[in-house]
Formats: C-alpha cells, sequence, structure tokens
C-alpha cells in the first residue's frame, strides 16, 4: 500500500489543483475556530470582567465579574447563531452557489465583528456574537461541501479534514493573542483579539472571488457546459479528454437516477432511503460535541483556574499546540486506515481519558501531582479527539448524502453539531460550577463526556460505513446495496449509472442489487461482435466509423444509440471500463472503438469520444 498518498496511476490529469484549493477554502475553519477560541479568555480577562459586570461578585476571587447565567449567554449566543447559520446554509448553497454562499456568509460574519469590536456593554457584545455565529454556521456547512464537491476521492478525505485543521489552527492563534493581550488595562485587551478576525475574513474573501464553482452544482443547476469547464480547471484536463466527459457523465447519470427516486425537498431527507444517512450524520455530529472536546476550549482557561493551576492561559496554549499537531495523523490515517477504524479507536482513547482525568480529579481535588495527571491526560485525550473524531466527523458528512439534496442534509447534520454545541456551552457553568443552583461537579463532569465517548464506539460500529477511496457516486451504491455499516468494508462498485439510466432502469427497481441484475441480464443478451469489428488503418477516421456503425449495428440494436470511435493521443490513459473492440495506430495516434450508448455524448462538441457504459 506504501507510506505516502499518491495518485493512482490511472487516474488522467493533475489533483494539484483541486488540492490547493481545497486545502485554501479550508482556511474558512480559521474563523470558526478562532472566534470559539477567543471567548474563553476574554471571560477571564480582569478589565473585561470589570467593564461588562453588572456588580456580580466572583465567589473564588471576590472580584467583579459576569454571573454565571451571563456567562453562559454570552458563549452560547455564537452557537445559537450557528445554529440558524447551518439551516440557512442549504437555500443559500443551493440558490446562490456553493462559493457565491461562502463570501456572503464571510459578510454576516464580519457584520458579527464590528459589533463585538464597538461593544462596551453585554448587549451589544451579544448581539456581535450572534451575528458572527450565523456567518459561522453558514460557513461550517458551506466549506465541507465544497470540498467534498471538488475533491479527487483518492484524497478528499484528507482535504475535508483540513478543515479541522483550521479549526485548531483558529484555536491555537486565539490562545496565543489572548495571552498576549490579557494583562493590557483598557479595551485593547478584548478589542484586539476580537478585531484579529478582520484579517481572517478579508483573506477568505479574495480567495473566492477567484476560485471556481464546483462541477456538481452546475451539473444540478442544468448547466453542463460551465461543469465541464469547472471541472476542467480542477482536473487540468482538456473539456474534451475522455476521462472528463466519463467523470461528468456519470455525476450527471447519478443525479439523474436520485432525481427519478424522488424529488430534492426536506420531505424527501426524512424518508428512505434518505433518512438513513440524516440519522447518521446528525449522531454523529451530536456525539462529536458530546465527547466533551469544547468544554475544554469554552471553559478550560476558567476550569484550570478553579481547579487551583497558577497559569491557566499557558495551559490553554499547551492543549490549543497539542490540537493542532494532533490533527495531522488524522489527515493522513483517514486515507491510509480508514474512517471507521479511526474512529472506533477514538472513542475508545477518549473514554479511557476521560475516566482518568474524572477519577483522578475526584479523589484528588487539591493535590499538585493530581493537576499535573489532569493536564497530561486532557492532552492524550485532546490527540485522540483531534486525530479522529475533529476531523472525520466533517469527512463522513461530507461524503455520504447525494447531489440532489446534499446541501440540505449537510445543513441539517451542521446544524446538530452546533444545536449540542450551544446546549453544551449554555450548561456547563451550571454543571461545574459551585453555588446556589449549580451543580457543583468539576472534574466529575469528565464522567458524563466519557460515557458519551463510550456510546460513540457502538455507534460506530453499528452506522459508520466505510467510504475510503469510493467517489461520491459510488458511496450512493455503497448505501444502496450494502445494508449493514460493519460489512462496508469489502465493498466494491459494480454498477455504472450512465448503464442504468441508458437503459431505462431508474425509478423501476426497489434496490440497486435489483438494478445491477437486470443489466447482467441486459447485457448478456447482446451478441459479441468483436470479431466483426476489425478495422483497417488505412480507411482514416470517417472509414473507420463507418465501418465500425455497420459491423456492430446489431450490439447497438435495441438500444437506439449509435457507435462512435474515440480518438485518444497514444500515450494518454485509457480508462479501463470502456470495452475495447479494437485498437489502430498511425500517425501516432492511438485509435479505440469502443460502444457508446449515452444520450450525454450528443450535447457535447468534439469530433471524437470515448465514453463507453459496457
Amino acid at each position: 500500500m506504501g507510506l505516502l498518498l499518491k495518485k493512482p496511476e490511472h487516474v488522467a490529469g493533475s489533483a494539484a489543483p483541486a488540492i490547493i484549493i481545497g486545502l485554501f477554502v479550508a482556511f474558512g475553519g480559521v474563523l470558526f475556530g478562532y472566534d470559539t477560541g477567543t471567548i474563553g479568555g476574554i471571560l477571564a480577562m480582569q478589565y473585561w470582567r470589570d467593564l461588562f459586570s453588572t456588580g456580580y461578585i466572583n465567589p473564588k476571587d471576590h472580584k467583579l465579574d459576569v454571573s454565571p447565567s451571563q456567562s453562559s449567554e454570552i458563549v452560547s449566543l455564537l452557537s445559537a447563531g450557528t445554529f440558524f447559520g447551518a439551516l440557512t446554509a442549504a437555500p443559500m448553497g443551493d440558490i446562490l452557489g456553493r462559493r457565491l454562499g461562502m463570501i456572503v456568509s464571510t459578510g454576516v460574519f464580519t457584520f458579527g465583528v464590528i459589533l463585538q469590536t464597538a461593544a462596551t456593554a453585554i448587549p451589544l457584545f451579544v448581539a456581535g456574537r450572534f451575528f458572527a455565529g450565523y456567518g459561522v454556521g453558514l460557513i461550517s456547512a458551506l466549506i465541507p461541501l465544497y470540498q467534498s464537491e471538488t475533491a479527487p476521492k483518492w484524497i478528499r478525505g484528507a482535504i475535508v479534514g483540513c478543515y479541522q485543521l483550521a479549526i485548531t489552527i483558529g484555536l491555537l492563534i486565539a490562545a496565543i493573542v489572548n495571552n498576549s493581550t490579557k494583562n493590557r488595562n483598557d479595551t485593547g485587551s478584548y478589542r484586539i483579539p476580537v478585531a484579529v478576525q478582520f484579517a481572517w475574513a478579508i483573506i477568505l474573501v479574495v480567495g473566492m472571488l477567484v476560485l471556481p464553482e464546483t462541477p456538481r452544482f452546475f451539473i444540478k443547476q442544468g448547466k453542463n457546459e460551465k461543469a465541464a469547464r469547472s471541472l476542467s480547471r480542477l482536473r487540468r484536463l482538456d473539456v474534451d479528454h475522455p476521462a472528463l466527459i466519463e467523470e461528468l457523465a456519470e455525476i450527471q447519470a447519478n443525479h439523474e437516477y436520485e432525481l427519478s427516486l424522488g424529488q430534492s425537498t426536506y420531505i424527501e431527507c426524512f424518508k428512505p432511503p434518505l433518512v438513513k444517512r440524516l440519522v447518521t450524520g446528525c449522531l454523529l455530529q451530536a456525539l462529536q460535541q458530546l465527547t466533551g472536546v469544547n468544554f475544554i476550549f469554552y471553559y478550560g482557561t476558567q476550569f484550570f483556574k478553579n481547579s487551583g493551576i497558577s497559569n491557566p492561559f499557558t495551559t490553554t496554549v499547551i492543549t490549543n499546540v497539542v490540537n493542532v499537531v494532533s490533527t495531522f495523523p488524522g489527515l493522513y490515517l483517514v486515507e491510509k486506515w480508514g474512517r471507521r477504524p479511526l474512529l472506533l479507536l477514538g472513542a475508545i482513547g477518549m473514554f479511557i481519558c476521560q475516566m482518568i482525568v474524572a477519577s483522578v480529579g475526584t479523589a484528588l481535588p487539591d493535590s499538585q501531582v493530581a493537576n499535573k495527571v489532569l493536564i497530561a491526560f486532557v492532552c492524550v485525550y485532546i490527540y485522540f479527539f483531534a486525530s479522529t473524531w475533529g476531523p472525520i466527523a466533517w469527512v463522513v458528512t461530507g461524503e455520504i448524502f447525494p447531489l440532489k439534496s446534499r446541501a440540505k442534509c449537510l445543513s441539517m447534520t451542521t446544524a446538530t453539531n452546533w444545536l449540542l454545541n450551544w446546549a453544551i456551552a449554555y450548561s456547563t457553568p451550571y454543571m461545574v460550577n459551585s453555588g446556589k443552583g449549580n451543580a457543583n461537579l468539576q472534574s466529575k463532569v469528565f464522567f458524563v463526556w466519557g460515557g458519551f465517548c463510550l456510546i460513540c464506539a457502538f455507534f460506530v460500529f453499528s452506522l459508520i460505513y466505510e467510504t475510503k477511496g469510493l467517489s461520491l457516486e459510488q458511496i450512493d451504491e455503497l448505501y444502496g446495496k450494502c445494508s449493514k455499516a460493519w460489512r462496508s468494508k469489502g465493498f466494491r462498485p459494480t454498477i455504472s449509472f450512465q448503464e442504468v439510466q441508458d437503459l431505462g432502469l431508474a425509478g423501476r427497481h426497489t434496490s440497486l442489487a435489483e438494478i445491477e441484475a437486470d443489466v447482467g441480464r441486459k447485457k448478456s443478451v447482446a451478441p459479441a461482435t468483436e470479431k466483426e469489428a476489425i478495422v483497417s488503418e488505412e480507411k482514416g477516421d470517417e472509414g473507420i466509423s463507418k465501418t465500425c456503425n455497420q459491423s456492430l449495428e446489431t450490439a447497438g440494436r435495441g438500444y437506439g444509440k449509435h457507435v462512435k470511435v474515440a480518438r485518444v493521443v497514444s500515450n494518454a490513459p485509457v480508462d479501463a471500463r470502456p470495452t475495447t473492440l479494437d485498437h489502430s495506430s498511425r500517425d501516432g495516434l492511438k485509435y479505440v472503438i469502443a460502444l457508446t450508448f449515452t444520450k450525454h455524448t450528443a450535447k457535447l462538441r468534439y469530433d471524437h469520444f470515448l465514453l463507453s457504459l459496457l
């Protein structure tokens, strides 16, 4: 298998443009991570506490502070905004497009940053948090959508996972900036960390102005020529290249097959066969939050301070460095090892760490040794999360839905993530803090997160399919033919949606297994005509086409389509799928004669074609 991630030899074109574009778009995760990371440090800044306090005295240090309810409101309003933003992402992505949708989303986010920067009291600061969250919610659904629809299948998991890497980098930068301004005795202590976000927004918008729209969005809109140009740019292939033509035709055939099963509505998302995938995606995103990771990054500074750790800001920086570094193994292993085993390992590893932190913190609450153990195993826990559940939750939800409903389903799964994010952000102060009306769990809260990590392991085994190495269209086939998630590892795609469409089978069967059987029966009755297709080099292009059409007339009978000739430069790769009937070589060119029963071919303006469904 090799240690490096390499483009398969049979894959035409270059993956570099799609990889570079996917990595740049992932930069939007910095907005998410940075905005999430700043608030924990800002809440602990003494100048901010004095300025925004309404008179509440913190019983821990007997200084002015915001009350637990106010703290919950400030932290959770971002998550509330992201919830509604994620739900809005579907119509925005389907109407404006993935690219323009991200530009508009960044504008909404910037408006929220302006309000937070100008605020000197809680109401305006909270309003800014909501609008910034609304923008982040839009971006958090549109970025994995854009990445999944543009990335090559052999490295899609690593590219989408880079979104989580960008989130961790944003969290780290926030911790560093907070640590640098925390001792300022003016509004710069909190305004500088907030205003830095303008830079991230400008970088993202400028880049998105020059990036292409996804070819699958254009296919969904019926703009095939624009889809061809977009895919040509992503794969660095000519628009008339055989591999590009076939990829586009398969995307369109798959989209039309899915539409034959039901229209693209929200109601259809809650009906079989889509509802299973929607439930999987929503539970995956919910459980990602219930592992407790955002407890560390929302309230980590305050938690470490209340636990008696002398420099909680430094500890927060350390945990964020661990978070960034630990994401890299996950980006590599998601393509080498797969989605299922990595998620299982992460769930078990996090469960063990949570139990240790909870047990030690509860048994020895005032021990310096216990504090060191607590920090150490929090870091190990972050390693397991960052290398598994952090990036892979976005990878899986970005790839398991069909094109017709991908934006809708992905927005709902992302909204689920933010709903749980909000619930945890709002409830955590009441769960952890002491005082009237609070549960005062302290370190015991890790027992709660650990219990959910154990549930995560059972969930992965039961519902997560292995999608490594499959195209988005082949994942539709996987869900259509494999009923049990634990049997998905051995799945191999065998159906071409072009065949399904051109044989008129779409919408007439209840399962892809029945369609596959019908395809086999129809293909078996076609007479063998390869020996009749011997074509002489001297006949030239027209002679080859004429002879080929005549000699293969019997094979084409019943389909009402024509046989075409493909002319390919001799060193160009020829996809293994087409049934080659004859090879001739003349003037440095290779002539490949193949059956093509596809109506898409007629829409393309080329002299020669290579697009076979056999």
